[in-house]
């Protein structure tokens, strides 16, 4: 049986998360490294294995590995909080041109269950899907 291991579990929960900055804006660009680099952190710090990561200029595709214990509405809403927060301390000049009022994300995400799913399919999707 393929699958992560915990004390008494056997697991293989993947997720494909999807969502926008406010206004769909297309600002993430010029942030890219730094947004990448806080998606990799807080899901280290939370034991959330990314499987895949693409920004594009206006949302953020991110599939990742996570334990039965956690629940998707929970990992989209600590990714978003901290990704935010940290964005705003380190990008406040930029960011305060295109986000009036505050925030960062929408509060809407797209979430998808992908068990077996590979990274490599999921990438392509994301490729093929990536005009819309």
């Amino acid at each position: 049986m393929d699958g992560k291991r915990s004390n008494h579990t056997v697991y293989n929960v993947n997720y494909h998360f999807v969502w926008c900055p406010k206004y769909r804006h297309a600002i993430l660009e010029p942030i890219e490294d730094s947004l990448e680099a806080s998606f990799r952190d807080v899901c280290d710090e939370y034991g959330y294995e990314i499987l895949s990561l693409h920004i594009s200029p206006d949302h953020v595709h991110l599939f990742l590995s996570a334990h039965p214990k956690h629940a998707p509405s929970k990992i989209a809403r600590t990714v978003k909080s901290i990704t935010a927060r940290e964005m705003w301390e380190r990008h406040e000049p930029y960011l305060e041109e295109y986000l009036w009022g505050g925030g960062f994300w929408e509060r809407s995400y797209y979430i998808g269950t992908a068990g077996q799913v590979s990274s490599e399919a999921i990438e392509r999707y994301i490729e093929r899907t990536e005009h819309v």
